[in-house]
């Protein structure tokens, strides 16, 4: 029985029998799902004790932060080779952990630009998230219960932040009240020009996710529109904002405008927000440790 497709389109009369996936298993109930009367809490601290010992790095010191905020990676030619084999499996390992732990997106996805020729820095910054980890096992995500239930959305970009070929990372989350719905820290298809285009890029990729957050909630009777979208950069909301294609932006991919029309047409609004409130910096850059907290 396809039971990922039968339950959408009907009731299921059978009996399903469904494991627990790996990191949440739970040998003294193995059919369970703990839940507290107030909250919610996804964490994969048993995973994370699994990889640290795989890895060997169980018995580190740890970090308060999983980069510097000084950190810049690039390709190191001249850098010592390290077991690509072993680099993409530690790769692989975390990447199956930001299912729950959005603090380490962009930290992975940064080292996961090397996974072709690595080298004994890009190593380095690798075991640095481990050690991250080891630190901080128990965070994840926090579901409480009642509260607000209004959808609003952050996007954030940094500027030719890959150093491979100079395009930027699009950044965003997603709120439902305070609960973080989806995030999103994903390398821009095509070069940015500017700032205010790579801003751009980035909120028409985030507007996307509250579009489809709005279609999903209207089958359960809730009707979001004027979903506020905080972006920090005024470029990027003027372009928005206005209807003209001017020589600033008839080069950019028609997809993108895709903001443009939800902003016309009432679905978001896109706000200025200060430096310091900024949520999805989380996903485009490297902190130093009092900021990251």
């Amino acid at each position: 029985m396809d039971v990922k497709c039968a339950f959408i389109y009907g009731d299921i009369d059978e009996e399903i029998y469904v494991c627990q996936p790996p990191g949440f298993e739970d040998l003294d109930f193995p059919d369970k799902v703990v839940q507290k009367p107030d909250d919610i809490l996804i964490h994969q601290e048993k995973y994370i004790q699994e990889i640290l010992v795989k890895y060997k790095m169980d018995d580190s010191s740890s970090e308060l932060s999983p980069f510097t905020a000084q950190a810049c990676l690039t390709p190191d030619e001249s850098g010592k080779f390290v077991d690509a084999h072993l680099y993409i499996s530690m790769i692989g390992s975390l990447m199956y952990l930001t299912a729950s732990r959005p603090d380490i997106a962009f930290a992975v996805g940064y080292c996961s630009r090397y996974q072709s020729n690595p080298k004994e820095s890009h190593e380095k910054a690798v075991k640095r998230i481990f050690r991250y980890l080891k630190g901080t096992p128990r965070l994840g995500l926090w579901y409480p219960k009642g509260g607000s239930f209004d959808l609003h959305a952050y996007t954030d970009s940094d500027y030719g932040g890959c150093k491979l070929n100079r395009k930027s990372v699009s950044g965003g989350c997603q709120y439902l009240g305070e609960c973080l719905v989806p995030w999103q820290s994903k390398k821009q298809t095509t070069v940015s020009l500017s700032t205010g285009e790579a801003e751009y890029t980035a909120g028409s990729s985030c507007c996307c996710q509250v579009l489809w957050i709005q279609h999903q909630m209207i089958d359960y009777g809730i009707n979001f529109l004027h979903t506020p979208i905080f972006c920090d950069n005024e470029a990027a909301i003027g372009i928005t904002k206005n209807p003209v294609h001017h020589t600033r932006t008839k080069h950019i991919e028609t997809r993108i405008h895709a903001i443009r029309v939800a902003q016309e047409k009432g679905f978001i609004n896109i706000i200025s927000i200060d430096t310091k409130n900024r949520k999805a910096d989380l996903f485009t850059k490297t902190f130093d440790k009092p900021r990251f907290y």
